[in-house]
This record gives structure tokens, sequence and C-alpha cells, in this order.
């Protein structure tokens, strides 16, 4: 199955590229009277399972919102769990990942992670850099407002060397500056936990792209209500602003 909305045009577009906010692990926890790192392992494996499906709907591109600059505020003992996670994640999925054809990619500022976690999450990009499916990309320390200051100033240097002209700017030249350089803008963005908001995710990316928000915590979401998703998109007609 391959889920697919109509354009202006009356073209068939598949959902190509879905991106999630993977909201509510604390709370799931909380609301079970469980440590607040339960919540996120739970998450970890709700994210196995989304993987796996993702897949088999023929979603090219999957782009989670793992770590977000912002979640360096909590308590640091939380933080260091959450480092940890993400360092077992990738040494304990890279056989499973590989076996499913699944390639990785990172968004964000990883070298500020702690020297493990980076190690294991380089590794399993490497592992994992010749599988020619589904490709998954990680964000982790990732801040949308951070991205577009870091491509301004790749961009500034460019046009300061020499190597790029100013009245050659444009949405395509600015997009290559980008995290997701090389990679279409999202079809989809799904967030769960029941928030109406876009949390400093993708802003550039997401401009046209159709959102669909449930107050399922992420812990809950599973196969069966990403197909949903999926689905709804199928129903829609993208005008990308006409």
């Amino acid at each position: 199955m391959i889920a697919r909305a109509r354009t202006t045009d009356g073209e068939s577009n598949a959902a190509r590229h879905v991106a999630i906010i993977m909201d509510g692990n604390r709370r799931w926890a909380r609301e079970r009277r469980l440590p607040t790192i339960e919540g996120h392992r739970a998450g970890t494996q709700t994210l196995r399972q989304i993987i796996r499906a993702a897949s088999r709907l023929g979603v090219e591109i999957l782009t989670v919102f793992a770590f977000s600059e912002e979640n360096w505020r909590r308590e640091p003992s939380e933080v260091a769990l959450l480092m940890e996670l993400l360092r077992l994640f990738a040494l304990r999925e890279r056989d499973a990942l590989c076996a499913e054809n699944v390639r990785i990619g990172l968004l964000g500022r990883i070298d500020a992670l702690p020297q493990s976690t980076r190690d294991a999450l380089n590794a399993l990009v490497d592992a994992t850099a010749s599988n020619d499916g589904l490709l998954l990309n990680l964000a982790i320390n990732y801040g949308a407002r951070r991205e577009l200051g870091d491509a301004m100033r790749a961009l500034a240097r460019d046009v300061q060397r020499g190597n790029l002209a100013p009245s050659a700017i444009d949405e395509e030249t600015l997009s290559h500056y980008l995290y997701t350089a090389g990679l279409p803008d999202p079809d989809l963005l799904i967030r769960t936990g029941g928030e109406l908001r876009l949390s400093n995710f993708l802003l550039y990316q997401v401009a046209y792209t159709e959102l669909w928000a449930t107050p399922v915590y992420w812990p809950d979401f599973d196969a069966s209500m990403l197909a949903k998703a999926i689905g709804s998109f199928s129903t829609r007609q993208r005008r990308f602003g006409t």
C-alpha cells in the first residue's frame, strides 16, 4: 500500500516522506505512576514498530524528532538516561535495521552529544550506509531555528569566498544548506500527544506539509494509527499555497 494524495492539477502524489514529533512519553509514564525513563523506553519500542510499518506502507523517508535542543533543559538525570537510550538503540538495533534494509541519517548538532552516544550513532550510520530501503532520519540535538542559522552562516561564507553570487540565492539554493539537503520536504507531519504546535521542528521544510495530530501518547501509537494518518493524507488535495 502506498498512500497518495491529489495535487491541484489532479496528479497522484505519494506520501514519500513522513515526519513525526514523538510526544507524550513522560505523560504516559506519569499517568501510570512509572519513572519517566519507562515512558522513554516504551517510546523506543514504539519506534521499532513504526519503522517496520512505515516500510510496509511504502514510505521512503521517515524523519523523527528524537531529542530537541530544548531537551537539554530537563533534569540532568533524565538527559543522561536519554543519551544512554540513544546509545543502546544504535547498538541493539543495528542488525535488525540492516536486515530490514533501513538506512540511518542524523539531523542536528551531533557533535554536542556525549562521546559514547555519538560514536554509537555514527557507527550505526556507517553500518547502514549501503542499505537502499527506508531512510530513517533521527533528529537529535535538533532545532529548526539553529538549522536556519547554520544554513545562513554557511551560505554567507560561500558568498564571501566568491563561490556563490547573492543574485543566485533562491529557495532551492537555501535548501541545499539545510541539514536535509538533497531530501524532499515532508509530505505528512504527524504529532502524537495531543499538542498542536511544531515545537521548532523542520520549520522551513514543512511549509506545505499536510498535518495530522492525535491525542494518543507516543508509546501507545501503533502501526494501525500510522496507517490511519497516511490514509487521511491520501484523501487530501494538496494545494501548495494556490
